[in-house]
């Protein structure tokens, strides 16, 4: 049972590669099992979850060429962060 055993930093590092669809299947076991014991960690993955469905959602067709977000779309996303973390 202790190779499923994996500190925070492993989790939030496990959780980040998840993110970008990066993380094996033993990886994604392991960051689970962490994610229901670890409250701090699991708050981690919901914030990241959140962060990249606002950002997939906002992001903008006419600034994807230039590879940055325009400012109207940084404040529309900044309400789309405040509301979800309400």
């Amino acid at each position: 049972m202790s190779k499923f055993k994996i500190s925070c930093d492993e989790a939030t590092t496990i959780c980040d590669k998840n993110q970008y669809k990066s993380a094996s299947f033993g990886e994604k076991l392991r960051l689970t099992l962490h994610l229901l014991k670890c409250k701090v960690c699991k708050c981690y993955s919901v914030q990241n979850d959140i962060m990249t469905k606002v950002y997939e959602e906002y992001s903008s067709h006419q600034c994807k060429e230039d590879k940055c977000l325009c400012d109207e779309d940084k404040q529309i996303m900044q309400k789309a962060l405040e509301e979800q973390m309400n």
